[in-house]
């Protein structure tokens, strides 16, 4: 829950237009605290919210045990829930990445091959044999990474982000999202008819604009480019 269409590219293209700025992160919270039960919430626990607003992060120290940060989650539960959200977005980002052609087998520097293993499936073992096997060897209560795996996987993610995430063709997809994203809010803000035909009526503990990034937050890609189409497109190009 929380995560915008388009992904990343369109939690950044909210965050930049939005007053108050959009984190996928707080957005989660919102939905579970404000949102969900028309508007009444659900009553969960301080562990379970602090475990979805800190079950994520970007580039910085990996290793959570490491980092003494207020940033990381307050029980052990949404530790391992962080770094299993690590563990997944960096193997299913390298997967995608060399499935759309933005990354070839051979791109991938031996040293991650030699010791994740070639596969999505080795890698992933690799990496959660690790967190369970030094976490049991520390004996302590927190979750550890060996620093050989931080280092590999902090070298991983970087990779990436340079590779991946910053590439022009990368960035290309993010300029569409960010296109779609940014015509349909500024689109709804304005027109009156279009609100309440698709959003309808709403509580009145929010802005218009909270309300609209709220609705386009809760889209999938497909919906927010059939929306975007009937929206902006002359129905007779449709109908092609």
């Amino acid at each position: 829950i929380g995560h915008t269409p388009f992904g990343h590219s369109g939690e950044k293209a909210l965050d930049a237009i939005v007053p108050g700025g959009f984190s996928h992160n707080k957005q989660s919270l919102r939905i579970v605290d404000k949102l969900a039960r028309n508007g009444n919430g659900i009553n969960l626990t301080w562990e379970v919210r602090d475990g979805i607003l800190k079950h994520s992060k970007g580039r910085g120290e990996i290793n959570i045990a490491m980092n003494k940060s207020e940033e990381l989650p307050g029980t052990l539960e949404g530790k391992v829930v962080r770094i299993a959200d690590i563990i997944a977005y960096i193997n299913h980002d390298l997967d995608d990445a060399v499935r759309a052609g933005i990354l070839k087998d051979n791109d991938i520097p031996s040293r991650f091959t030699r010791s994740l293993g070639e596969t999505h499936s080795e890698r992933i073992h690799a990496m959660v044999t690790d967190v369970v096997l030094e976490t049991k060897l520390q004996d302590t209560k927190d979750i550890f990474l060996s620093a050989e795996m931080t280092e590999v996987l902090t070298e991983l993610r970087d990779f990436l982000f340079d590779k991946v995430y910053e590439s022009p063709t990368v960035q290309e997809g993010f300029d569409g999202a960010k296109k779609i994203i940014e015509e349909l809010y500024f689109r709804f803000l304005e027109d009156d008819d279009l609100f309440y035909k698709e959003i309808g009526s709403v509580n009145n503990y929010s802005t218009r604009e909270r309300i609209v990034c709220d609705f386009i937050a809760g889209m999938t890609d497909r919906y927010a480019l059939e929306l975007y189409k009937r929206v902006f497109l002359p129905r007779p190009w449709m109908r092609v």
